[in-house]
């Protein structure tokens, strides 16, 4: 077992919505990824994408919370109380993968669930493809598992972040402090969970800058380089013959109407279609937590 550094401390506000295990693990030389656990038994690593931090998955960890497992909740290198790496440059999805396959290998995770969501998606199969034995599960929460096709169109979102995305997030605190856009029109995310979501990036000088690098790490082209990544990650995918379990939100403005793409890759994975939005943890942990259990229980 790897030395478990200690977290930074919260403010009481925050530290009483979070498990009590929370640690700090060296993934490179000076590089630190904030991790959380609650529970023992099997492993089941919860991988947020941008711009959260491992806080979206806190319903769902509250609703397994009596079950046998080991829950896992890192937040990505650069999002969360992980450091910021020393360049945005740093931000690609095989430096994120590698950083986390570094923690998972320390502390020793075999055999898990991986249950993804946005860029958790392509960064958590990436890294049970440099993880042997890491992965005997997969749920998949809005996300996207492959490489975009010839005559794709980036989103509108991806655009501006492309072009403007500087000068956004620095006037306009988008798209941290504007989730409510995300999530379909449901019902509003309220403002003392939107302030736990912005605390880890505006607690520190440069502290969104990953949120606009990982913006700008989904394609606009097929020269990007994030493709070829996409692509080994869509062929592992389409590969994996273990039990997996899809829960989607269709009111996700972005990634909506992906589902029938991941039903596709994943033709043995059970599937559960809401009514959600992007951030589908904060609306339906019941359904996510469901799904969950039937992939531990098969895999």
């Amino acid at each position: 077992m790897t030395d478990r550094l200690t977290a930074p401390r919260l403010p009481e506000w925050l530290e009483t919505q979070l498990p009590d295990d929370r640690y700090l693990v060296e993934v490179e030389p000076g590089l630190r990824m904030h991790v959380m656990e609650q529970g023992h038994g099997r492993p089941v690593v919860l991988i947020h994408g941008n711009p959260t931090w491992g806080y979206l998955y806190r319903k769902v960890v509250a609703e397994l919370s009596e079950d046998p497992v080991r829950l896992i909740m890192p937040d990505l290198v650069g999002l969360g109380f992980s450091d910021r790496p020393g360049s945005s440059s740093d931000h690609t999805l095989s430096n994120h993968s590698r950083w986390l396959s570094s923690a998972m290998t320390q502390l020793r995770v075999a055999g898990a669930v991986v249950v993804v969501q946005d860029w958790g998606g392509a960064i958590g199969i990436h890294t049970a493809m440099q993880t042997p034995g890491l992965m005997s599960g997969l749920v998949a929460l809005n996300t996207i598992l492959g490489a975009p096709k010839p005559g794709f169109t980036p989103t509108r979102f991806h655009r501006v972040m492309k072009s403007f995305g500087g000068n956004v997030l620095n006037t306009f605190g988008w798209p941290h402090r504007h989730l409510n856009f995300a999530q379909g029109g449901e019902e509003p995310m309220p403002r003392s969970v939107q302030k736990a979501y912005n605390y880890p990036l505006s607690r520190t000088r440069g502290g969104n800058a990953a949120v606009l690098a990982l913006a700008r790490m989904v394609p606009d082209s097929l020269d990007h380089a994030s493709v070829a990544p996409l692509r080994e990650v869509e062929q592992t995918v389409e590969a994996f013959d273990g039990p997996s379990a899809i829960v989607w939100g269709s009111r996700d403005p972005v990634l909506g109407r992906v589902l029938r793409r991941i039903a596709r890759q994943l033709p043995q994975a059970g599937i559960t279609e809401t009514d959600g939005g992007h951030f589908l943890q904060e609306q339906r942990p019941v359904e996510i937590a469901a799904a969950i259990r039937a992939v531990v229980a098969r895999s």
